[in-house]
């Protein structure tokens, strides 16, 4: 009996991102193949972790597309997905670490005060 294509796949990918994983690591973030579609070359990768929602996060995503790619000439396309990103905003603090989100910072009005702002 053969096996499944796109599990086979999956286990290549799976095996390359192992690789790559502790770079993700080091950053705080994991990943995490959510679904190969290899007749149509399709691949979800899903990022979690710091990933989510981390500034350079875009950066990670463009090179996952181009090595996965580049390395497996089964995959044309590469979409990258995080936990619950249709919600994210929603379940994030009003405040982080006393800087309310909502106010740039400064709470209230957001107005400044400089002469008892800065010390």
């Amino acid at each position: 009996m053969a096996e499944d294509p796109a599990d086979a796949l999956k286990e290549r990918i799976e095996s390359w991102l192992s690789i790559q994983l502790p770079r993700i690591q080091a950053h705080g973030g994991t990943s995490a193949i959510r679904e190969v579609d290899a007749e149509a070359g399709e691949v979800i990768v899903e990022l979690g972790g710091a990933c989510a929602g981390c500034g350079i996060s875009h950066t990670t995503e463009a090179t996952l597309q181009e090595e996965l790619t580049s390395h497996f000439e089964a995959v044309s396309t590469v979409t990258v997905t995080y936990p619950g990103e249709d919600d994210w905003a929603v379940d994030q603090p009003e405040n982080y670490m006393g800087i309310d989100r909502t106010q740039g910072g400064r709470g209230g009005q957001g107005k400044s005060r400089p002469a008892s702002d800065f010390f």
